[in-house]
């Protein structure tokens, strides 16, 4: 049987590697041959080019190689067929490592340490424990719930807020716009891994971060982004740094990527930068699993992990 062709269309993912892994299984093809190839049965894409995806009769699913799927959506052709988000066991471990990391270095005063380092300082900061600071998780999808967990573990106190009732064990939720404001009020550490969507692309601003506590044992509020970059503003992020309302910053996605070498955030004292590189989609994690998707669907089985598109996730 001819089980149809694999569209791959990957920018920024090593697509070499995603070709090599997928051609194991499938056929690969890196652009369709014409308008209406009818030979594609599915596509695994990644900030595809605007219409490659339009026009495709076969055309079965489309698998994202990231977590989010703003960049499909965000093409108005794109056809009406299931999208599959990506959804691994190590895609959660990358991102649990990197929110643990940030908010251990936070809460242990790392960049206060770096710069007395830098000035040859020798004085110990005082020291509260893990269950006196309250991190709060913005977006109880997979990979927030896995995060919330790990430092659950650790000892802090954690909170969750997600657009709509989430629950999880041991953590104190909120739920939509009515939640958002106590959420903050209880929070010193602002984890955000919320998906991108019209509701809320813009949302960490200078007002949300107001909301913020800032009397508790870390001296102020923190931040941490790892989820899309239009998420925030930037601009607003250092005034809120500059005036006090923010103490620090971990960010690893901002609203123009790469980040560009005129922005101040590079250099700003308390903020710490990554490329985006969170957490990273490995081929040799994904694929696998994706094939396996497409061999059962062509068998007649359901798709799972599938975005809804009202939603936007």
């Amino acid at each position: 049987m001819d089980k149809g062709k694999v569209l791959l269309s990957v920018s920024g993912f090593n697509p070499q590697r995603w070709h090599e892994l997928l051609a194991a299984g499938r056929e690969v093809v890196t652009k369709p041959d014409g308008p209406g190839d009818p030979s594609i049965a599915y596509a695994v894409v990644w900030k595809q080019p605007p219409s490659i995806l339009a026009g495709l009769p076969n055309l079965k699913a489309i698998f994202s190689i990231g977590a989010g799927v703003d960049h499909i959506l965000a093409d108005p052709t794109v056809p009406d067929v299931p999208i599959v988000r990506v959804v691994a066991d190590n895609l959660a471990r990358h991102m649990t490592e990197y929110v643990v990391w940030r908010v251990l270095d936070h809460h242990r005063f790392g960049p206060s340490y770096q710069a007395q380092q830098k000035r040859k300082i020798w004085r110990e900061l005082p020291q509260r424990t893990a269950s006196d600071v309250s991190v709060g998780v913005m977006g109880l999808g997979s990979l927030g719930r896995d995060a919330a967990r790990a430092l659950l573990s650790l000892g802090f106190r954690v909170n969750g807020w997600s657009r709509s009732e989430r629950r999880v064990e041991g953590v104190t939720t909120f739920a939509g716009d009515a939640g958002l404001r106590p959420f903050l009020n209880a929070t010193d550490i602002l984890v955000v891994l919320l998906p991108l969507t019209e509701a809320t692309r813009g949302i960490v601003d200078y007002g949300l971060l107001k909301e913020l506590r800032k009397r508790n044992g870390l001296g102020g509020a923190v931040l941490i982004n790892a989820g899309r970059g239009r998420l925030q503003k930037d601009d607003d992020i250092l005034r809120a740094l500059d005036d006090g309302t923010l103490k620090e910053a971990s960010l690893d996605v901002f609203e123009v990527e790469p980040l560009p070498k005129t922005s101040p955030l590079w250099t700003h004292p308390r903020v710490f930068v990554t490329p985006h590189a969170a957490a990273t989609s490995d081929p040799d994690h994904l694929v696998a699993p994706m094939l396996a998707q497409m061999e059962a669907h062509d068998r007649g089985e359901p798709l799972r992990d599938l975005v809804d598109r009202q939603a936007g996730y």
